[in-house]
């Protein structure tokens, strides 16, 4: 009889794990069908528009131990989107990864670049990178890294593929000469970094690299596609990887996680979910949805303090991503969502004509507020389970 019992419950078990997981899956799926039309607008042709997403489903054990069960939709590391600003995202970690190596050094340690005299905080740039995306901040903390360490280090700890080739919106911002930097440590001491210059990296070749009908270089409409092959890569897996080691490091090995200090990560996701009003910046212009893709990239309205978003978004080229963790501490409410997808209905890149605010921000905000809701109501069946079979 013993033995019917530890069948059965083994039974139970595996039967839980799988209607856990089919309804994991179907929160993807449901809101992907979702009456909306700012969802069907996009799931009516997501080829057409690159559509990539992960979902990742939070379990915690009763221990507080979490699993990650991730579900997809069109996820492909060969098919190429323009990352943009998400890059800044390890561009943040790996500085204060390298910064960790140095002693007497911290977050609030200061640089100089190339001799010139202004002096930037590292706990500064990064606060401008996540609140507003600044680029001169994310170009500065890159600066201090390097091509090699950035790169390497990220695809050591597993996250690949992986590569970062330019700076963001600066003049010659494919240099390969790292320029020189002085960094000032707590003592006021001062540690010299000379100038230094990488080898150039190959083109990549992957799906999709090259896009649309033509562009513009020097307000010439150029009539051929885009070509990516230079440009920076960070495939959404990898992303959505790297957000899991910064929130989660205790689910990966050593050799996998980032190597900073806790409280350096705890500085880095107060950064992830700090808005702009929060770190100085007018609110007017730089409201809380600013940085904000899901749920709120379609709103100037406030975000309800229980809503905390730690994340990096990227809009270029007519291509919108988002790397999110979102948790709503009232409602016990935690998932992760990465997404991207390209507007560009005339097929021309560099004309600065894309439909961000007709398709893509519509499409982010309506998919974030739909997994929140069948977030919400998940929780609200689970509840209603554990007081039946406690009455």
């Amino acid at each position: 009889m013993s033995r019917f019992y530890a069948t059965l419950s083994f039974f139970i078990l595996i039967l839980f794990f799988l209607t856990n997981d089919l309804y994991a899956q179907n929160i993807l799926q449901k809101a992907l069908r979702s009456d909306s039309e700012k969802i069907k607008k996009v799931m009516d042709n997501p080829e057409g528009y690159e559509l990539q997403i992960i979902y990742t489903q939070i379990i915690r054990t009763k221990n507080n131990k979490v699993t990650f069960k991730d579900f997809t939709f069109n996820l492909n590391n060969n098919h190429y989107f323009y990352p943009a600003s998400t890059v800044k995202f390890p561009i943040a970690i790996m500085a204060l990864e390298k910064l960790n190596t140095i002693p007497n050094t911290s977050i609030n340690s200061q640089f100089t670049i190339d001799g010139n005299p202004n002096t930037y905080r590292f706990s500064e740039e990064i606060t401008k990178i996540f609140a507003v995306s600044d680029n001169e901040g994310s170009n500065n903390l890159f600066e201090f890294i390097g091509y090699d360490y950035l790169n390497n280090g990220m695809i050591a700890k597993g996250i690949k593929p992986f590569r970062i080739n330019h700076r963001l919106s600066t003049a010659n911002s494919g240099s390969k000469t790292i320029k020189a930097i002085t960094l000032i440590k707590e003592d006021q001491s001062k540690m010299v970094f000379p100038s230094y210059s990488c080898q150039k990296y190959a083109p990549l070749t992957l799906s999709r690299i090259k896009k649309g009908t033509g562009y513009l270089y020097n307000d010439t409409l150029v009539k051929e596609p885009f070509d990516f092959s230079e440009k920076n890569y960070f495939p959404l897996e990898s992303m959505h990887n790297t957000l899991k080691r910064i929130v989660f490091p205790n689910n990966f090995k050593e050799s996998e996680r980032f190597h900073i200090t806790e409280k350096d990560r705890e500085f880095i996701l107060f950064s992830m979910q700090n808005l702009p009003k929060n770190a100085g910046y007018d609110a007017e212009e730089y409201y809380d949805g600013y940085c904000k893709f899901f749920m709120f990239g379609d709103t100037k309205e406030n975000i309800p303090t229980s809503i905390k978003i730690y994340n990096k978004v990227g809009d270029a080229y007519g291509t919108l991503t988002d790397c999110a963790y979102i948790v709503d501490s009232d409602k016990n409410i935690e998932f992760m969502v990465s997404a991207t997808l390209l507007v560009n209905k005339d097929g021309i890149f560099n004309d600065n004509v894309y439909e961000y605010d007709e398709i893509g921000f519509p499409f982010f905000a309506e998919l974030g507020r739909q997994l929140y809701l069948l977030n919400d109501k998940d929780i609200s069946k689970q509840a209603k389970k554990i007081g039946s079979s406690e009455r």
